[in-house]
């Protein structure tokens, strides 16, 4: 398997954003142009644009907002256990100074390199990506959605 880093840490899912969205897209671009280029039947041409945008909306938001809602669950809990393996101590009081930006970058550094990265989110609240792009030895994770 490739090296993850910050280059190439995203996930896509082909059939779903190679195959499935571009037609979506074709499909809508094509009634846009009809609805204009076929006067006569320019009704039927728009609720067909309609529908194709709704089924698109739906497709988009859908997919990602289930999958990437329990995602961001497990990320939190995953956090909460490394950083109660890492002090012995609950997190409870540092979780609330963190967003989730920077509660999800700081999972690729390893554990001396989280304890730096983590005081300096805490200390000079440095955002998501500048933590993902402090990490100087990447810990990949290969299971995301």
């Amino acid at each position: 398997m490739e090296t993850q880093n910050y280059k190439n840490h995203r996930k896509y899912y082909p059939p779903h954003h190679f195959v499935y969205l571009p037609l979506l897209l074709v499909l809508e671009i094509f009634g846009i142009y009809k609805i204009f280029s076929d006067s006569e039947h320019q009704i039927v041409w728009i609720l067909f644009s309609i529908i194709i945008f709704l089924i698109l909306y739906l497709a988009l938001m859908l997919r990602q907002h289930y999958a990437l809602g329990l995602q961001d669950r497990l990320v939190r809990f995953e956090f909460k256990q490394r950083y109660f393996e890492l002090f012995n101590v609950r997190l409870d009081e540092v979780e609330e100074k963190l967003n989730f930006s920077q509660i999800s970058a700081l999972r690729f550094a390893y554990d001396d390199e989280f304890k730096v990265l983590l005081e300096k989110a805490l200390k000079e609240n440095i955002s998501g990506d500048e933590i993902k792009r402090s990490i100087k030895i990447w810990r990949a994770d290969f299971h995301r959605i």
